[in-house]
């Protein structure tokens, strides 16, 4: 961290930082471990802007825990600015950025959340695995508006009934089961459910096209962002979702338009984990207004 003036006497705050992607789902991430970093709205959607800015998905940031039971603070900006609760492939990209600035050298360690702790796992071969909460599917925690527990719910959008299902992995989530995921209305529909009046919090979209028992096809509205090439909770909560009803086995490959994921969850109470490639893009110095 440093600074600079510019010709108009603007004070500009110096800024290291880390682009990589998990399977085309792609972040900013930066050490503020090392560096005591304090971003501003404006700021972070600078960064994530792909016209003026990096441009990413997210924006990743590592911090000192405030919990003793946890390794590192892992905190989740979208790009538009708004805080996000949860990105497992943003936590796989976390743990070896991590690893390859020196900041751990543990193979097992733990991420403090906005939400409840996420568990990381790095294998010899270098593969690694992130554990993410029990899904939730109660309606009042995720949040929706919904008079009973159910495992779909009627929505109605201009005019249309779609049937969704709903998740939290620490962030909301709509599930729709579709026919052909390639023909799905994702920008559209996508688009007017994240931000439906019965999601408080708006919701990242989820269209899955179920392939066999131990693999799905998925693409992703992302709240806040929009579609993106991958979505790492995304994968989890439709995996979740299509293992509650009986219709995918416990184990599932998620084929998304950046790459494979493979998510396990083997029921109520445990946690879901997400596993698939992680690569760093290039290393880069910006520079912030204050």
């Amino acid at each position: 961290m440093g600074s600079r003036e510019t010709a108009a006497g603007e004070h500009l705050m110096k800024l290291h930082v880390s682009k990589m992607h998990g399977a085309g789902n792609d972040f900013v991430v930066i050490d503020g471990v090392s560096q005591p970093v304090e971003l501003s709205a404006s700021q972070i959607k600078f960064i994530g802007d792909r016209k003026r800015g990096v441009g990413c998905d997210q924006i990743l940031l590592a911090k000192p825990p405030d919990d003793p039971c946890a390794d590192f603070r892992y905190i989740i900006y979208n790009a538009d600015g708004s805080r996000a609760g949860q990105c497992g492939n943003g936590a796989r990209c976390m743990a070896r950025f991590l690893r390859k600035k020196g900041l751990t050298r543990r193979r097992k360690f733990t991420f403090q959340t906005d939400n409840e702790p996420l568990l990381i796992s790095i294998e010899k071969d270098g593969r690694i695995f992130a554990g993410l909460p029990p899904p939730v599917f109660d309606p009042n925690l995720i949040p929706f508006e919904a008079p009973d527990n159910a495992d779909e719910y009627p929505l109605e959008v201009q005019g249309q009934i779609v049937s969704v299902g709903t998740v939290s992995m620490g962030n909301p989530h709509a599930i729709l089961i579709v026919d052909n995921c390639e023909e799905a209305p994702v920008t559209s529909l996508g688009g007017l459910i994240e931000k439906h009046e019965r999601f408080p919090n708006r919701v990242n979209v989820n269209f899955m096209e179920i392939l066999q028992r131990n693999e799905i096809r998925l693409r992703v509205f992302e709240r806040g962002v929009g579609e993106t090439q991958s979505c790492g909770s995304g994968a989890c909560a439709s995996a979740a979702h299509g293992i509650k009803l009986g219709i995918l086995d416990s184990t599932v490959a998620v084929d998304l338009p950046g790459g494979k994921l493979s998510v396990s969850w083997e029921g109520i109470k445990e946690h879901v984990w997400l596993g698939g490639p992680t690569a760093f893009v290039f290393d880069a110095t910006i520079f912030l207004k204050n």
